[in-house]
Formats: C-alpha cells, structure tokens, sequence
C-alpha cells in the first residue's frame, strides 16, 4: 500500500522527469478530499479529454462542469507537451470500476477485461487528462506522447511501480473508450523504455 506522495514531491518527480510544468492557481489544495479518502494509491491513469484548445481544456479540467465539479485530475498534458497542474488530491477523474482491474495493478499483473464497476477509482490512481478530442482522428504529437510516458514514469518512479501500473480509463470503467488514437500496450512500451 503506498500513501500519496506530498504535492512537492509530485512536482518535483514531474521537473525531475524533463517535463515543462505549469502550476495553475492554488493546485495543491484543490481536490474533493471531502468526498472520501485519496490512498492508498495503486497506479496511474490515462485520460482524453474531449475537447480543442489547452486554456479550454486547463479550465474545465480544473473547475469541472454542472454534472462533474471539479478537478477533473492531477494534471493536463497539452498538445506541446507541457503539464498544466490543476489539482491533487481526490479529483472526479476515474469513477467507479472493476475490482478485477484493480487487484491485477496492484499486482502488477496482465489486466482482465473490464465488467463492473465496483471500485472506487478517485481514491486510487493518480490521473492525467489529455488534450485531445478523442474521435479517433484528432492527431496525437510526438510530444505529447513523450510528456504522457514521462508523466507516468514519473510518479511510478517514485512509488517503485512498473509500467504494468499505468491504465487507461477505458481499461478500468465498462463502456469508456479513452484514450483514444493510440493502444496503452504501446504506452506502456514507452513507460519501461523510460524506467530502464
């Protein structure tokens, strides 16, 4: 079990990493740990956000909308590459999902497919949405795939995880489908060459 790292520490693994980073507005005490606990913490989780343009996006990832408050996550990783940290602590960005999923991260283990949503996921994983609209043609940059895999790598770095600890969202809840445009087997790929 591994408590979540302190905000400083999660910023520093992310700079550490050779990550641009923006910190937007009071990030480290913006969350929804009044909703229930964040941690213990198993692994790292990979969003799309479906939506154009990065001041958008860093909005409505940080504020939420109507049906979702936010942060929406820990952190945005926009179309350059560069990080926008928008919360930390528990954030609205993993929901309900299987507890199957969730054991086989903790495990480190192949994933079995995803068929209910029994586990509380906000209180579990470090999230990161990306910006892109997530229909499958919205181009992702050479860029931005790098900043996710070094963002991973970064936080498993410092809780001793492998690759095997970072999923997607669609990996985790029935019926999601991000992200979109490129296969988390490949990701991962990118996350151990990063941890070798």
């Amino acid at each position: 079990m591994a408590s979540p790292m302190p905000a400083s520490r999660f910023l520093a693994a992310l700079r550490g990493e050779g990550l641009s980073v923006v910190e937007v507005g009071d990030w480290r005490r913006h969350n929804r740990n009044h909703k229930g606990p964040w941690g213990p913490v198993h692994g790292v989780m990979i969003h799309h956000t479906v939506t154009r343009g990065t001041a958008k996006t860093v909005r409505i990832c940080r504020d939420g909308h109507a049906s979702l408050p936010g942060p929406l996550c820990h952190g945005v990783i926009a179309k350059d590459g560069t990080v926008h940290l928008v919360g930390y602590g528990r954030a609205n960005h993993a929901g309900a999902g299987d507890d199957d999923v969730l054991r086989a991260v903790i495990a480190e283990q192949h994933l079995p497919p995803d068929n209910e949503a029994t586990s509380d996921g906000n209180r579990h994983f470090y999230g990161f949405e990306c910006e892109n609209l997530g229909d499958g043609k919205d181009p992702w940059p050479k860029v931005q795939l790098e900043a996710i895999a070094k963002a991973a790598a970064a936080v498993c770095r410092v809780h001793g995880w492998t690759q095997r600890s970072v999923i997607g969202h669609r990996e985790w809840q029935p019926g999601k489908v991000d992200p979109r445009g490129f296969t988390m087997a490949s990701m991962r790929e990118r996350i151990a060459e990063r941890l070798r």
